[in-house]
């Protein structure tokens, strides 16, 4: 289906979308001063799997804006993965800087590599270096967000995401999807890319609606004894079936208004806080005299 206008809105609407999701996690990060929450390897999947979706979108000849739509993933994933270091291990502008500007240079060396290498490859008729790239991209892409549901099998809970962003995600996946379809050939593989995300995604959705939206419109029917304090905190039999294994209830951690941020590395910075309080309490207890 070649219809090249609805093509180029599409994959823009897909690149615009793909900005919007990260720019506001940056912008949180900077005002609150911290990365509370957020997971630096999804981070740095997403980042990487921008240089192999590169090397596919723009040795396809996909549009322009499927062509920079993945440079501006990695670019603003790698500012993400950086904040992390930044504010959680307190490192210096200049340590985060030696670090990312060169991870940003290898990135860059690696797609312009690969992309002279397929082209080359594809003028001998070889395909798989192509195909290699499609498995990359929608591998690494479906690692950022498998990340998810892990801490979903974990805590039974899609606590800390927020769903206004990860839906303009997967809106972002599905503007790009149907841009591929409007493409002068049809490219099942450009298509699985984008869909196996997609997917992931409307499954993180059902969790969120099976885990959190069920379980409120129980308790807003008074079915299941559970109320509800003016900051969203659980009470009764469902609160106390919320902790985990370490004692931690999900319900005393603090609301997250990110994007990305989980359950898993809330309860991982809880718990260090907890610790250094009760150490610093000891540590600061009068001495006894005998």
């Amino acid at each position: 289906m070649d219809v090249p206008a609805a093509a180029n809105v599409l994959g823009t609407l897909g690149a615009v979308c793909w900005s919007i999701q990260l720019v506001p996690q940056i912008i949180i990060n900077y005002r609150r001063h911290n990365a509370i929450g957020l997971q630096p390897t999804m981070m740095m999947l997403w980042a990487w799997a921008g240089v192999p979706l590169g090397v596919y979108n723009i040795v396809e000849d996909f549009n322009i804006a499927l062509r920079i739509q993945p440079q501006i993933l990695t670019v603003l994933s790698l500012v993400t993965w950086i904040q992390c270091y930044y504010y959680e291990k307190d490192w210096s502008v200049f340590r985060s800087l030696t670090l990312v500007v060169p991870v940003a240079c290898l990135m860059g060396g690696v797609q312009a590599a690969l992309i002279v290498a397929s082209r080359h490859a594809r003028e001998r008729d070889l395909e798989w270096p192509l195909i290699l790239m499609a498995v990359l991209a929608a591998t690494l892409l479906a690692a950022g967000v498998g990340s998810h549901y892990l801490d979903i099998y974990r805590h039974r809970t899609v606590r800390g995401i927020s769903f206004i962003f990860v839906g303009l995600d997967a809106l972002g996946d599905l503007t790009s999807l149907l841009s591929v379809i409007f493409h002068s050939k049809l490219d099942i593989l450009g298509m699985i890319i984008y869909a196996t995300e997609l997917v992931l995604w409307i499954g993180i959705f059902a969790c969120g609606a099976y885990y959190n939206l069920i379980p409120w419109l129980k308790e807003k029917h008074g079915k299941n004894g559970v109320s509800r304090t003016s900051d969203g905190s659980q009470t009764g039999e469902r609160a106390t079936e919320t902790a985990n294994t370490s004692g931690i209830a999900l319900h005393d951690l603090p609301s997250s208004t990110s994007v990305f941020r989980t359950t898993s590395a809330e309860i991982d910075v809880y718990r260090q806080r907890s610790v250094s309080t009760r150490i610093s309490g000891v540590a600061h207890l009068p001495s006894r005299v005998a």
